[in-house]
């Protein structure tokens, strides 16, 4: 084990190190160059059709669940631990800077994440019970024609959902209500675990069902707690924007508890939060798209959009605004306890918004990424697989929140990793079919395609999904 552990280690650094960051970032700004970075040019066309349509109640053309319900489910999982104690972590280790630097990875994801809904609705599949499966395994498969690398993907992916997906979060859960209201983590699991069979039993529908609702509460409920520190630290606002863009490219000098942090290491970790939080180029969200209702895959593509924003540029942006304008973020804490400090020097009891926020963007994660195993399952060992997945997944969330198998966290922090490898060759060589697909819906965005065949027409035979 421990020999197994070393390599893990040393495959992890390279995988969430320097090459990966620069090869998702390398992605993200060759994909926008390719599509006029389209997703900023028409970005107020984005909103109106996401954010100014979520409650909207139907979609047109084929899907499983509403185009909303799907962003939800990948809302779920991309809105977790990383927004509250992640950018806190960066800051504390990398400076204000690395705020500026998370905001980039923002930008350019997403061109990556937009492309890669793009391509998971493009070539999807529909089974003869009207279920929908996608993602970068079959998009690699149907379009690349290269199973290896589709299966790859796949079982980085259906392991990674284990330790990533499930018990790191169902710990963060059991640790903060442990701290926070002194409940015990063994009832803590069995509470989470019952929660969670109860929802993914249902499939995509019952986990549609329940994020589009959970999420928005929960980033409602965050967001306006923070908000209402911001609000009454009015006066720091410029310092906190000082701050990030004045050390964003200087790095910035050792001060009381703050460690010091070079440009570099603002970069970084900027970069590699930004990436955690939002998941642009790791293949993770578009396999919940695949299953929205939608009669274009630009359409969706642009709830894409709306998720990276949402994620990385609204709520990530609360956290460390929190973090600046009270002070504390040279306070020599670091990651959660640092957010928690943060919200608690804002107003007296400031600290709960912060345990119970982490506790419902952790338990949403939970139930987003149990979705995502399951296709990855599926698509390797076949339907009847899936069963077994869950039978699998859900007892694994009651260990992970005793601290149970901690060395399966770090392995499937490194798989979490690998599966942007075989999904970032399938976005760049299928770059061209992002564009085509780009050029026929916005001939005439406003107009309802009627049948999936009217959008595969527009591409090129070689392009065409491969039975």
């Amino acid at each position: 084990m421990k020999t197994i552990l070393e390599v893990n280690s040393f495959i992890g650094n390279i995988v969430w190190g320097w090459p990966m960051l620069i090869l998702l970032l390398g992605t993200g700004l060759l994909l926008g160059i390719k599509t006029k970075f389209i997703v900023l040019s028409k970005f107020g066309y984005v909103m109106k059709s996401t954010f100014l349509n979520i409650f909207k109640k139907g979609s047109d053309g084929d899907g499983e669940v509403t185009a909303f319900q799907a962003v939800s489910t990948a809302l779920a999982a991309t809105v977790g631990t990383g927004n509250i104690a992640g950018v806190a972590l960066a800051i504390s280790v990398g400076g204000p800077g690395a705020v500026f630097w998370m905001w980039l990875s923002a930008l350019l994801g997403m061109s990556t994440k937009f492309s890669e809904v793009i391509l998971s609705v493009t070539y999807r599949v529909k089974d003869d019970k009207g279920s929908f499966s996608g993602g970068p395994m079959y998009y690699i498969e149907r379009g690349l024609g290269n199973k290896t690398l589709a299966k790859l993907f796949a079982l980085f992916g259906a392991l990674a959902s284990f330790g990533i997906g499930n018990m790191t979060q169902s710990n963060s859960i059991a640790q903060v209500t442990n701290a926070s209201f002194g409940v015990d983590s063994r009832v803590v699991g069995i509470i989470l675990a019952v929660l969670t069979g109860i929802v993914i039993l249902g499939g995509i529908k019952r986990i549609g069902s329940v994020t589009e609702k959970l999420v928005p509460f929960m980033a409602l409920f965050y967001i306006v707690g923070a908000l209402a520190i911001i609000i009454m630290n009015i006066g720091q606002i410029p310092n906190a924007f000082g701050l990030i863009f004045g050390s964003a490219f200087t790095g910035h000098a050792a001060a009381g508890g703050f460690a010091g942090s070079t440009l570099m290491m603002a970069m970084r970790n900027g970069i590699a939060r930004g990436v955690f939080t939002n998941e642009a180029g790791l293949g993770s969200a578009p396999i919940a798209h695949a299953a929205a209702t939608t009669d274009h895959p630009v359409r969706q593509g642009m709830w894409g959009v709306f998720e990276v924003f949402m994620d990385t540029i609204v709520i990530c942006t609360m956290t460390a605004l929190v973090v600046l304008v009270t002070g504390v973020w040279n306070s020599g804490l670091q990651g959660a306890a640092l957010t928690s400090s943060a919200f608690k020097a804002g107003f007296n009891g400031g600290q709960y918004i912060v345990t119970i926020g982490l506790a419902l963007f952790a338990f949403s994660t939970i139930l987003g990424w149990s979705y995502y195993g399951e296709k990855c399952t599926q698509y390797i060992f076949g339907k009847e697989a899936v069963k077994f997945y869950r039978i699998v997944y859900i007892p694994l969330v009651f260990v992970g929140s005793v601290g149970g198998l901690q060395a399966i966290w770090s392995i499937s922090d490194t798989l979490n990793g690998l599966m942007a490898i075989p999904n970032l060759v399938g976005l760049v060589l299928l770059s061209k079919v992002v564009i085509t697909m780009v050029q026929d819906f916005f001939k005439d965005p406003d107009r309802i395609r009627q049948s999936e065949a009217e959008y595969i027409s527009a591409l090129p035979e070689r392009y065409r999904p491969q039975k």
